[in-house]
């Protein structure tokens, strides 16, 4: 029996290889496309673009008429920007996601959230699935899908509608659009430095693995549950990101900032940007030190025991394929 799927943010790198994902499971799957460049990358994915936009509520009921699965992979991620307009994307666009989804008889709405909605400036340790959110997580993204993941769990057998939410950390690939050009670009004009040396434990989370974690909350998830999607055993910050930005031909700067003064340097500068309401990012925000400047180590066990999840992609395979793709491998 063929399933049906209606995937949010789909034209991004998370809503591609999901949509090439459900497609290889023998799903047939629609995707939201707010523009024609959006409905031209989901076309090459294999989906049915659905014009229309996160607000356009009576789209999304007619592309979600007649599914079983929702996957809502759009957001707003970048590090810095006006609180508003994540407030617009990441938690009004949520509400009217499960508002269409209730309304188009959907049986199940699967939500990718992030680690970032625990990020309140402190170490995340071996979280799980029990820590609990912070009432006042960091700003911008981390507040607004923690906001957005509340929303989430309060539409749960709302209408008869069934959500799962998917927390994964980091996630990275071949075809990654968002996170690594960034960097790289960073390394290039110089503004590139380590915190704390890189020496520090980070988990990742392949994007194909993040996929596997996704359908598989969707057939087996519990109605109301969460779960954490990793690479398994964490990596050496400094050791991972040297080896994402060798397959670009990438070799980043040993300079390092002590890990305290990057702290004292975030907290004075979004003091300042917030005041000021600078529209550009900071050399050095809370955020970054929070999730890229210091120890993030997740359990994803629960995954692994409840859902049969298993994250067949390797850092070793994932980080060769994306050093064929920059060489123009097969």
């Amino acid at each position: 029996m063929t399933r049906y799927a209606f995937v949010t943010g789909g034209s991004g790198f998370i809503g591609r290889n999901l949509i090439r994902a459900l497609i290889d499971a023998g799903c047939s799957v629609r995707a939201l496309a707010r523009s024609d460049t959006a409905a031209d990358a989901v076309t090459a994915a294999g989906a049915e673009p659905v014009r229309g936009d996160l607000h356009d509520r009576a789209a999304m009921t007619r592309g979600m008429t007649g599914c079983d699965w929702v996957f809502h992979a759009a957001a707003k991620v970048e590090e810095w920007g006006d609180p508003a307009h994540y407030e617009y994307i990441n938690v009004d666009g949520t509400k009217a996601v499960l508002a269409a989804a209730a309304e188009a008889g959907v049986r199940r709405l699967i939500h990718v959230s992030t680690e970032a909605v625990l990020a309140d400036g402190s170490h995340l340790h071996n979280a799980d699935e029990t820590w609990p959110r912070p009432d006042n997580p960091l700003p911008r993204y981390p507040r607004t899908k923690a906001r957005a993941e509340a929303a989430v769990e309060a539409a749960n057998a709302d209408h008869g509608l069934e959500t799962v939410i998917v927390r994964p950390t980091s996630v990275w690939g071949a075809g990654d659009t968002s996170v690594l050009p960034k960097i790289a670009a960073a390394v290039a004009s110089g503004r590139f430095m380590w915190i704390g040396g890189g020496d520090y434990p980070r988990a990742t989370t392949h994007v194909r693995n993040l996929c596997e974690v996704l359908l598989l909350a969707a057939e087996k998830g519990r109605p109301g549950g969460c779960y954490f999607a990793t690479d398994g055993e964490p990596a050496r910050y400094r050791d991972f990101l040297t080896a994402e930005l060798a397959t670009l031909g990438v070799a980043p700067p040993a300079r390092s900032i002590p890990r305290p003064v990057a702290k004292a340097a975030a907290n004075a500068c979004d003091t300042i940007w917030n005041t000021l309401g600078l529209a550009s990012p900071p050399p050095v925000s809370r955020l970054l030190v929070t999730l890229f400047g210091s120890p993030v180590t997740i359990d994803d066990s629960l995954a692994r025991r409840e859902l049969g999840y298993v994250g067949r992609v390797t850092r070793e395979a994932g980080l060769a394929e994306m050093a064929n793709q920059s060489t123009g491998g097969a």
